[in-house]
């Protein structure tokens, strides 16, 4: 019988948030190879801070961070980088006064070719092979989240971290980036993302979960969360 698989991103026991406020209370997640990982959840359930640790940007005061098996736990965020982490912040993290095409060659940083990144970028997503000497400032939301996934995916990350993909967009051009995604996870790549309910997100996912005040209080299959979702959204309003 052949070993479980090692997973890409684990995070056990995470405790952590800002100066001496505790944001995390005991945090397990784990990201498998191939997996997409949906983390959905209300404004202040303490997902972009659950990045910010997967991402190093955060240390735990408690728990572990490991990557491939590997105890990262304290790695800065550009070292984490090389190892093939990747993420997209919340505001999508583009430089907004330089052209599409100045933005993909920023992504040759890791000795990818020039040429390789555009192409992967436009076959992916052709719009921005039409907008390619626009200044990525001028183009449309979704265009600019079709950049910055273009970006991520230059650096042949092993696994991606997604922060609020849909912020700001308009229903029909989530559903839209959401067929981007899809796409991206079939080729095999680990991506965990996390969002405010939001149902193309759910569609995509191999595993959900649910984080309510700095804990993750359900994990299950899209069906299976998708069924508890909205209770766990009413337990937050003021009348609870």
């Amino acid at each position: 019988m052949n070993p479980p698989p090692t997973p890409v991103l684990e995070l056990r026991g995470i405790h952590a948030g800002y100066g001496t406020l505790d944001v995390l209370h005991g945090v397990d997640l784990t990201v498998e190879p191939g997996q997409v990982y949906a983390l959905l959840g209300p404004n202040g359930a303490g997902k972009t801070t659950t990045l910010g640790v997967a991402s190093g940007q955060i240390v735990p005061r408690t728990g572990t961070l490991t990557i491939m098996g590997v105890d990262v736990t304290g790695i800065p965020a550009d070292k984490l980088a090389r190892t093939g982490l990747c993420l997209i912040p919340e505001g999508r993290g583009i430089f907004p006064n330089l052209t599409v095409t100045e933005n993909l060659r920023m992504a040759t940083f890791t000795g990818n070719s020039f040429a390789s990144v555009q192409d992967r970028a436009y076959e992916l997503f052709p719009r921005l092979g039409e907008r390619r000497k626009q200044t990525a400032g001028t183009l449309s939301g979704g265009e600019q989240q079709m950049l910055a996934m273009a970006r991520a995916l230059a650096t042949d990350p092993a696994v991606l971290l997604v922060d609020e993909l849909s912020m700001g967009l308009a229903p029909i051009i989530v559903e839209e980036l959401y067929g981007h995604v899809r796409r991206i996870a079939e080729s095999g790549l680990s991506i965990l993302i996390v969002e405010q309910f939001v149902h193309e997100l759910l569609g995509i996912a191999d595993v959900a979960a649910i984080m309510l005040h700095g804990r993750i209080v359900g994990t299950g299959t899209p069906n299976e969360i998708a069924e508890t979702l909205q209770s766990a959204y009413l337990a937050t309003t003021p009348n609870s």
